[in-house]
């Protein structure tokens, strides 16, 4: 059986987290649907691990690389990060584009030295106007988007699959207002959540699952 690992921040944890801390659940978002979908497709082919944390910066996922994704050796390993890294400059503690850069070159390198078959998805980080964006839009937008090149710079630099989001949630928000799919302009709603998860999909049934 192959293992999917999805790592990220709070958009990706979703409520995974147990009280006491010692068991992995898949949480309620995009992981959530990505997990019933491939288990209807493909019946015990695959197992599922989601160790995303909330509030998560790209240094986080690096600090715990070890324990939270090359314990479980993953054959498919999906990474959202990025929103935090801006979001947390706020209170003094964000992650500036080039450490950004730095460490999650590091963070890729250091697991593909340990799993050089490992299938690796980077996934564009994203941010809509929201409760969460708009007093600080002059800072989230611009700064969101550095870290989005920088992951779509990492995934070629590498040869890695690579998710683009931004596009589609500002496509989506043609249709209906960027609270439909962001609650807050940072954290997916069920649609959003949705969106997020037939794109992965997508993306997996061209570029990852012929390889495993």
């Amino acid at each position: 059986m192959k293992t999917i690992l999805f790592m990220g921040d709070s958009i990706t944890d979703v409520g995974r987290n147990t009280n006491n801390g010692s068991q992995i659940s898949i949480g309620q978002g995009y992981p959530l649907l990505v997990t019933g979908r491939l288990g209807v497709k493909y019946p015990g082919q695959f197992n599922f691990v989601n160790t995303g944390v909330s509030g998560n910066r790209v240094v986080n996922i690096y600090a715990r690389i070890k324990a939270d994704v090359w314990n479980y050796a993953p054959d498919v390993h999906s990474i959202l990060i990025g929103v935090n890294d801006v979001w947390h400059e706020l209170n003094g503690n964000g992650v500036e584009n080039d450490r950004y850069d730095a460490v999650y070159r590091m963070y890729i390198s250091d697991t593909l030295k340990r799993f050089p078959n490992m299938k690796i998805i980077i996934m564009e980080p994203f941010v809509l106007h929201g409760s969460a964006t708009d007093e600080h839009w002059d800072m989230f937008e611009p700064e969101v988007a550095l870290r989005a090149a920088t992951a779509k710079k990492i995934a070629a630099d590498f040869g890695l699959s690579f998710l683009p989001l931004q596009k589609m949630f500002d496509d989506a928000c043609k249709i209906c207002p960027a609270s439909y799919w962001l609650a807050d302009g940072v954290h997916p709603t069920p649609a959003g959540h949705q969106l997020i998860a037939d794109a992965w999909l997508d993306l997996f049934e061209k570029e990852i699952v012929k390889g495993l």
